[in-house]
């Protein structure tokens, strides 16, 4: 059993793919090719974003917004530790310094009681805390309206990390469009993924899209003329190619796709969760999730996890030691203890197999696997 059936994927969009692969080659506008702009076109259409750039990765992504806001040395932007180190390395790449807050204990994504916490008592000078980025962690966007009432009153830009959730949605609108600058990843292995490394860029302001569009450029406004420093962020033209075949499929299949395997879960192991036996994934009200991840909370992880993979079962853990924690931030001068939340999930929880091409008979032996090691 693959963890994430990328092979049955390709085979079900093959003569797309090939096709779509084989114009670009026929064109040989490997950079900058027509297909881009139809990749953008297609996702401002499908999140709602009045614009998108698309570009080299999510990581870049997560680089180009804060540098589209001229975060810097002597910056500070807040942000949760519990995610890929890409969240709050981008803060680090610029120059500034991540301020991480914990996370809710049922979504696990960043909370804003506590991000209300930090902004009203931190001594750091407000002017050089210049925003949040938030991360629709497993699949779920993260609650919108609670994190902008909790911003109030101060002058902070949003900028959402979408790379798990790119096909999710928060009250009625795609993930991708509630921050100020929206980002996704295109990472192979996330909901809708590409051949490669891709991501995107999303806002409603055209002034930004105009610099996002620059940065991703080594800075050019026209050609060998650099109006600001930028960087090589660009999308190559062979991955919009791939993402723009796959396109309709993840938007009318595999969102449903996926939901459908997270139901049977859901299904299958509620028994374990009514015996206290596990903590099955919450999904807010009024949200879609994407399943980026199907997450459980369990107290011996280390058991279960070695009983899935003596019967082959693949397992993962998102995420085993949060960013605080990392030798990478220890400058920061976070210790153990400082996110208790966040620390906690980092020792129960685990991943299950998921994707869109996950068959029911292979759900049902993943929970026979889990059953019987509870019983």
């Amino acid at each position: 059993m693959q963890f994430c059936n990328l092979k049955k994927q390709y085979q079900e969009l093959k003569p797309e793919i090939d096709n779509a692969i084989a114009q670009v080659l026929e064109h040989g506008m490997y950079v900058g090719g027509p297909e881009v702009g139809e990749l953008e076109k297609k996702c401002t259409d499908f999140t709602g974003a009045k614009f998108a750039k698309a570009c080299s990765s999510g990581t870049d992504a997560l680089v180009l917004a804060l540098m589209a806001y001229d975060v810097g040395a002597g910056d500070y932007v807040i942000t949760t530790p519990f995610t890929f180190i890409a969240t709050a390395e981008c803060i680090s790449l610029v120059g500034a310094k991540p301020l991480f807050v914990d996370i809710d204990p049922q979504t696990y994504n960043i909370c804003p009681k506590k991000l209300k916490e930090l902004l009203d008592t931190t001594d750091i000078p407000e002017d050089k805390i210049k925003g949040v980025i938030t991360v629709d962690l497993y699949g779920q966007c993260a609650d919108y309206d609670a994190i902008r009432e909790a911003m109030k009153g101060h002058d902070l830009f949003l900028v959402q990390d979408a790379a798990q959730s790119f096909g999710a949605a928060y009250k009625g609108k795609n993930a991708g469009s509630q921050g100020d600058i929206g980002t996704t990843s295109f990472f192979p292995a996330k909901p809708f993924g590409c051949y490669g490394d891709g991501g995107m860029v999303f806002t409603d302001d055209a002034e930004l899209d105009l610099k996002l569009n620059w940065l991703r450029n080594h800075g050019q406004n026209e050609r060998y003329n650099h109006k600001i420093i930028g960087m090589n962020g660009r999308l190559d033209t062979i991955q919009c190619a791939v993402l723009n075949a796959k396109f309709d499929r993840f938007r009318y299949v595999e969102i449903k796709n996926r939901n459908n395997a997270a139901d049977k879960y859901m299904a299958l192991l509620k028994p374990l969760a009514d015996a206290g036996k596990v903590v099955l994934p919450y999904v807010m009200p009024d949200s879609v999730h994407v399943w980026a991840q199907f997450t459980l909370k369990v107290e011996d992880r280390d058991g279960l996890m070695a009983h899935l993979q003596k019967n082959d079962i693949p397992c993962a853990i998102h995420y085993p030691k949060p960013l605080h924690m990392q030798e990478a931030f220890a400058d920061l001068g976070y210790k153990k203890g400082d996110f208790p939340i966040c620390e906690e999930m980092g020792k129960k929880v685990i991943s299950l197999p998921m994707c869109a091409y996950k068959e029911d008979g292979e759900i049902e032996e993943v929970c026979e696997v889990i059953s019987s090691f509870y019983k």
